[in-house]
């Protein structure tokens, strides 16, 4: 039975991992007394006594973890940002092209950020089959519930007389210095960073990804991207699916799940390309545990939910 241990369990993402592991019979869940959480002797121990372990730690918290794990069979899926563009670290899509073998035995492994989940699993098949030139500039809009905010904007969101402006979507990263952007760029493939503009709304979770193109900047129509979509996402827990609530697209409409759907909108002069998940599932927590799975040989889906 393989041992598991979560770096962090204490936080939003650490949580609905220890929240998803802890009904399954097919792993023993290594768990710190809460006294000792902060404790680095016992941390490392933990670490090394692991098979496989999740960082949910902050950047500099998740590097200082590495360093602490001499055991070399032990597999870290770090769900920080510090390793997603870093050499030595396979990013853990699985859906990618060649992703899911180099994940199955890789020891390091550094987990999709929310909103680049999306981002990537739209642009990059139309940038791999041709459809978007590597030299493409793009915007992106993504659309998130308060969680993926972490517990002070959770409490912020739930607070009695909260500030009213809360109650309205919020536009913010303004600088264009967001942190998914690295990866959004390198794992697109792309030559450039999009344009980036994420929203945090007032409800829990559930995300929302779009992206626009026209007719100048595509080598093909809207049915070739279609196709596109439809032949890359044939396994794993990506798929497509353009269907719509009576006209509408809700960004909460995969929350509390751990899969993810792609679509594409409009006509051959304009088209939007839309990906739907849960910010806390193949966004954040859904994306390691099957990450997990693969590394220990196990359907992907085990212990995740995807309807």
């Amino acid at each position: 039975m393989a041992k598991v241990f979560i770096d962090g369990s204490a936080g939003t993402t650490g949580l609905r991992i220890r929240e998803r592991l802890s009904e399954r019979k097919d792993i023993e869940l290594l768990i710190l007394p809460e006294e000792l959480r902060k404790d680095i002797s016992a941390r490392a121990e933990m670490l090394n006594k692991s098979d496989v372990s999740f960082l949910c730690l902050p950047d500099a918290a998740a590097v200082e973890a590495v360093s602490l794990i001499d055991d070399p069979d032990t597999v870290v899926i770090d769900t920080s940002t510090a390793h997603r563009t870093a050499d030595g670290w396979i990013y853990g899509m699985p859906e990618l092209t060649g992703q899911r073998e180099l994940i199955r035995t890789s020891k390091r492994i550094a987990n999709p950020g929310c909103h680049a989940g999306g981002f990537i699993a739209l642009v990059r098949p139309l940038v791999e089959k041709g459809i978007l030139s590597p030299d493409i500039r793009l915007s992106c809009f993504s659309l998130t519930g308060y969680s993926g905010g972490g517990k002070k904007m959770i409490a912020e969101y739930e607070a009695d007389g909260r500030d009213p402006l809360l109650d309205a979507p919020r536009i913010y990263a303004l600088p264009q210095a967001h942190k998914h952007l690295p990866e959004m760029k390198k794992l697109s493939l792309l030559e450039h960073e999009p344009v980036f503009s994420p929203i945090v709304a007032s409800y829990y979770s559930g995300m929302e990804v779009s992206v626009g193109v026209t007719r100048d900047v595509i080598s093909g129509g809207i049915e070739d991207i279609k196709a596109v979509y439809k032949e890359y996402y044939n396994s794993g827990l990506i798929r497509y699916d353009d269907s719509t609530e009576g006209g509408f697209i809700s960004a909460s409409a995969f929350s509390g799940r751990d899969d993810m759907c792609v679509a594409v909108y409009g006509n051959d002069d304009r088209i939007t390309l839309i990906s739907r998940f849960d910010n806390l599932g193949k966004g954040a927590s859904g994306a390691a545990i099957q990450n997990m799975n693969i590394c220990l040989g196990l359907p992907e889906d085990t212990g995740l939910v995807t309807a």
